[in-house]
């Protein structure tokens, strides 16, 4: 298990700002539910001295994933958008006393959703952000650009630094020479003048005027669909309703008691209930299948996994195995499914993890 300080359990059992706020005017979305981590920013910021009024964060992620989003946004209430800006990764890490160097990624996707967020305020377009650049991890789609960045502002010197702090690397290990090469190139200087201008370097030149910079009195681009988590392509709606972190007192995470003894409970009504075993012939086995599939990959990504069990139109059983099984997030996991299955399939049934069947007894625990 990774050594976690006091601070980022606290901010993960108690979460600070984990909501949508419905008057945002500056959207920040990174990541991808199929890499295992996604997040949301939404920021008010006050037109007239661009102050950060409030902000808001959803999130599919592990508990640092969690904490790190919760103390950004405390970080930067109250910051002009120019000094929130300048907050890093490490600023974010420091301020949770430090990450497990395994979790680094997470403070890096918060600075990530940040850029967006100002980005966005700013009316600069995430194809004018888009860098050309070749893909290095296929298993969680990062490419070299991103690699450079994460090696120059942090000064990374191995692999093992780069999968900790942008998850390439970290699955097949295909890509470990290429990242190598790249290591050994920024170095040399090699990337200068060709990853020069980051996101957030062009966030700044519009913050002093460029030409990308929008009346700040018109709606960014993109802040109407404050209901929308953009990933690759799937949109989660969380329009009616609550971010699926706090939404419902059976699922959320607020604090270890709440949240331990509404698992067990749950796990008391799975193991009363009658599941009779994989059911594919059933007409929604193929695409809640299809649906797990997708999300199998960063769970692994993280040591855990899970399978499809059992499906009707009242109850989704899965078994979450590996780091998943008995993990502090299993309560949002689930949630997050089952928002998931009730956007794509129009299908609102509660989705329960069933412990592992031991003999082939068909009795779950």
């Amino acid at each position: 298990m990774w050594d976690y300080s006091d601070k980022v359990k606290d901010y993960f059992f108690n979460p600070r700002n984990a909501k949508e706020l419905k008057d945002a005017n500056a959207v920040g979305d990174v990541g991808s539910i199929t890499c295992g981590d996604a997040l949301r920013l939404q920021l008010k910021v006050n037109p007239e001295t661009e102050v950060i009024e409030d902000a808001g964060f959803q999130t599919f992620g592990c508990g640092s994933a969690i904490a790190s989003s919760s103390a950004l946004t405390e970080m930067i209430i109250g910051k002009t958008l120019d000094e929130a800006a300048k907050v890093t990764n490490q600023d974010i890490a420091d301020y949770l006393d430090g990450l497990p160097p395994e979790k680094m990624h997470c403070s890096v996707m918060g600075r990530e959703a940040l850029d967006a967020a100002i980005a966005n305020y700013r009316g600069i377009t995430p194809e004018a952000q888009h860098v050309e650049s070749p893909l290095i991890c296929k298993c969680f789609g990062i490419d070299e650009a991103k690699i450079v960045r994460a090696v120059t502002e942090n000064n990374l010197s191995t692999v093992q630094d780069v999968i900790n702090y942008t998850k390439a690397g970290g699955a097949c290990g295909s890509c470990h020479e290429k990242i190598e090469r790249i290591i050994e190139d920024v170095k040399k200087g090699a990337y200068v003048g060709r990853y020069v201008t980051t996101d957030m370097e062009a966030v700044r030149r519009a913050a002093q005027g460029g030409s990308c910079a929008q009346d700040p009195l018109a709606p960014p681009q993109g802040a109407g669909d404050a209901g929308q988590i953009h990933d690759h392509g799937h949109d989660h709606d969380h329009s009616q309703d609550e971010t699926a972190a706090v939404r419902d007192p059976e699922t959320r995470p607020l604090n270890m008691a709440e949240h331990f003894s509404g698992r067990m409970q749950r796990r008391q009504e799975a193991a009363a209930a009658d599941t009779s075993g994989p059911n594919p012939d059933h007409l929604l086995w193929a695409p809640v299948a299809a649906l797990i599939e997708e999300i199998r990959p960063g769970l692994q990504g993280d040591g855990g996994d899970i399978e499809l069990v059992h499906v009707d139109f009242t109850r989704i059983d899965v078994r979450l195995t590996g780091q998943c099984e008995g993990c502090m997030m299993e309560d949002m996991t689930l949630s997050f499914i089952a928002d998931l299955i009730e956007e794509r399939l129009r299908l609102k049934a509660p989705v329960v993890n069933v412990a592992r069947d031991f003999g082939g007894s068909g009795e779950v625990l």
